[in-house]
């Protein structure tokens, strides 16, 4: 129990100097600020125009620069650094370097990093500041800038494929797959572009131009049954829209369709949304509607 003791009042003391030299250092870096002296009417002037142009700065600083303002006076440091600095040309490249390394490493690395999820590559962070630093130095020694480009596009494109592959072939398969079979069912049509249609209910009215405004009642499903869009979901009444502000499957569906007409369209995902994502209408999606077209809506002379 005694060397016990002594071992914590040694230690207790060990801290004890420790935290005086540090306390003492941190005195010690803390700059002298001299008391601010105003005796003139422009003195004052500029003093509170300086004050004034802080205005919203803290809060840009805390969400847009994620500055933690516990570190305030190294800000300042900084500031007054480069102001005293003048015209100098090294500090004002350093303070330009500062500047970019920190959109380059909150901005633009992070969303590169996201474009190469799930694809067969991956981006190493070490390796792009190594890339970004020998080109602005115009280094050669492992690429020259128009080759690194070329490898670059050509590796991006090939890994967007292969991420779009894995991530949704067998959504594209199982679209192909659906079309295929229901071409051999019954009643269903085949167009040279590839759209499917069953006709419901055969209208004996007009057929609309791509330029004309047109009233239709639908539901939209994917191929396994879900259903993400009716015009139920938007009113009592038709919705109302030229067959050239949709899909290309609508578009010639409704150039085909008489007035009073009720088909039932099969859409593959070239004719519909293609490797967009919609939502619940994932890239390369097959698309199955029931389109009622109502009528024409005929504009006013």
């Amino acid at each position: 129990m005694i060397i016990l003791a002594l071992a914590l009042v040694a230690g207790a003391s060990l801290f004890t100097a420790e935290a005086a030299k540090k306390k003492d250092k941190k005195q010690a870096e803390t700059p002298v600020v001299e008391p601010v002296q105003l005796t003139t009417s422009s003195d004052s002037v500029s003093y509170t125009a300086g004050m004034n142009a802080t205005n919203g700065l803290l809060s840009y600083l805390i969400q847009e620069q994620g500055l933690d303002t516990a570190y305030m006076a190294d800000f300042v440091r900084g500031f007054q650094e480069v102001v005293k600095s003048g015209a100098d040309p090294k500090m004002k490249a350093y303070a330009a370097g500062l500047g970019i390394a920190t959109q380059v490493r909150d901005r633009m690395l992070p969303d590169l990093v996201k474009v190469f999820v799930d694809s067969p590559d991956s981006i190493i962070e070490s390796l792009f500041y190594r890339g970004f630093t020998d080109a602005l130095q115009k280094d050669t020694t492992v690429f020259t800038q128009s080759v690194a480009d070329a490898f670059y596009g050509k590796k991006k494109r090939e890994d967007k494929a292969a991420k779009e592959e894995k991530l949704y072939g067998p959504n594209r398969d199982a679209g192909e797959n659906f079309l295929a079979e229901n071409a051999k069912k019954e009643g269903v049509v085949t167009t040279r572009t590839g759209l499917q249609y069953k006709i419901l209910v055969k209208g004996e009215g007009e057929i609309p131009k791509k330029t004309d405004k047109v009233q239709v009642n639908y539901e939209g499903r994917l191929v396994d049954g879900t259903v993400f869009d009716s015009s139920k979901k938007h009113g009592d009444k038709p919705m109302e829209f030229r067959p050239d502000q949709v899909i290309k499957g609508w578009t010639e569906a409704l150039t085909k369709m008489p007035v009073g007409s009720k088909w039932q369209l099969y859409i593959p995902y070239k004719l519909a949304y293609g490797n967009r994502n919609q939502g619940e209408i994932k890239p390369y999606s097959a698309l199955i509607f029931d389109v009622e077209l109502v009528g024409i809506v005929k504009s006013e002379k």
